[in-house]
């Protein structure tokens, strides 16, 4: 990030969109540690040099515009501050950063867009404006909401921003055939599966998933680039990788058929695990998991089924925004029919698997793609000799971000 503006002739627009480019930069920082707060930088420029910077380290903590002011200290008054969403008018768990700006002595505020939080929309801006703050409103709007997309999602409709991953053979297959090799993507591939799992605030696979691969779900240190730093996001600092930041972990098991030395569940006391079943479930069952540290939820869907948009639905009100989906083809069949699904990220593996293969999508109907949804803003990225393909999807049943 640059911190001074050398190129006399730029516009002031040019500038400013510079230095919001760096609180963009900034926020990324922050994701993943502070959920289902939003994902903020602020920037505090004086004379064409910034004087101060910071952004939302973790849920709890201080805010990124008092982070950098801070920083500012006694540079902050008169001096513009660049800030990705609109600053907050009311008291939480710090105080409000409108006040903190006007004490400040602030002159200017770049600010992309409002706050989607109703107690905050518009109120931030008023009460800088009141207070004689100039408040410039728009600059880079729809950057700003990509960068929230999860916050902005769970504002709109109470649900999470759920990103689709898979693994798939050339033909459409997420596991091989028996006696086919372990791991159908790329290291490299996987490694990134690692970072992803860093971004989001949980990770959630089907019970078959669970059954078939008794997998563990971590974030290793190597891929995270982030340390546990105090009272985050949930639980972290478990087996395999002490001290770093995980994400929840959440089974779908409608009947609840875990075992009870499953990795996942022998790894509840380390890292926050889910489990959603249907209501009608043996309480003795639920007694055995919750004691082992797994917090289990029921759906009380009539038909005896589990009620994805419950569960995910709750998933947003305890603070989990963002969840990144690793089947398998139960789940993800199930989201893509039900528009749960806003980005995909599918991994295509140069193999073949042939009938013996798992298909993805088996009970995927055709009122799916007949019934306008689809992909749009997708490409194509070469990993480690895979193709990954990402995609926002279009067409679902919930209000678009």
């Amino acid at each position: 990030m640059s911190t001074t503006t050398t190129n006399r002739s730029r516009t002031k627009g040019d500038v400013d969109s510079s230095f919001m480019d760096g609180a963009f930069e900034l926020a990324e920082r922050g994701r993943g540690a502070t959920s289902p707060n939003p994902v903020v930088g602020a920037v505090i420029v004086k004379d064409g040099e910034i004087v101060g910077a910071g952004y939302h380290e973790r849920y709890g903590g201080p805010h990124a515009e008092g982070n950098a002011l801070a920083q500012a200290g006694a540079s902050a008054s008169g001096a513009t501050l660049y800030v990705t969403l609109e600053p907050c008018s009311i008291s939480g768990k710090t105080p409000p950063c409108t006040d903190a700006i006007v004490a400040a002595g602030i002159a200017r505020t770049v600010v992309p867009v409002l706050d989607p939080n109703p107690r905050v929309s518009g109120r931030g801006v008023s009460i800088l404006r009141e207070a004689g703050v100039e408040v410039e409103l728009g600059l880079m709007r729809e950057q700003a909401r990509t960068l929230n997309a999860p916050y902005f999602k769970y504002r709109s409709t109470g649900l999470p921003f759920t990103t689709l991953k898979l693994a798939l053979s050339l033909d459409g297959r997420i596991a091989p055939p028996p006696g086919g090799p372990r791991w159908t993507s790329s290291a490299a591939s996987r490694e990134l599966v690692h970072r992803m799992r860093a971004k989001a605030d949980c990770v959630m696979v089907g019970i078959g998933t669970v059954l078939a691969d008794d997998p563990l779900l971590p974030v290793r240190a190597a891929e995270a680039g982030r340390q546990r730093a105090g009272g985050g996001r949930a639980a972290g600092g478990g087996s395999p990788e002490a001290g770093v930041l995980q994400p929840a972990r959440l089974v779908l098991d409608t009947h609840l058929r875990i075992p009870c030395d499953s990795a996942i569940v022998s790894g509840a006391r380390g890292v926050r695990t889910i489990v959603a079943c249907c209501d009608s479930v043996d309480p003795s069952r639920r007694t055995i998991l919750e004691n082992a540290g797994v917090t289990v939820w029921r759906s009380a869907a009539p038909d005896g089924t589990l009620d994805l948009t419950f569960v995910l639905r709750r998933a947003a009100e305890e603070g989990l925004i963002s969840v990144l989906s690793e089947g398998g083809a139960a789940v993800a069949s199930s989201l893509l029919q039900r528009g749960l699904v806003d980005r995909v990220a599918f991994f295509v593996a140069p193999r073949l698997y042939g009938a013996g293969g798992t298909p993805a999508f088996g009970s995927l109907d055709e009122s799916w793609w007949s019934g306008l949804r689809g992909f749009e803003n997708g490409r194509w990225t070469e990993i480690g000799g895979d193709g990954l393909f990402e995609a926002d999807v279009v067409g679902s049943d919930t209000e678009p971000v």
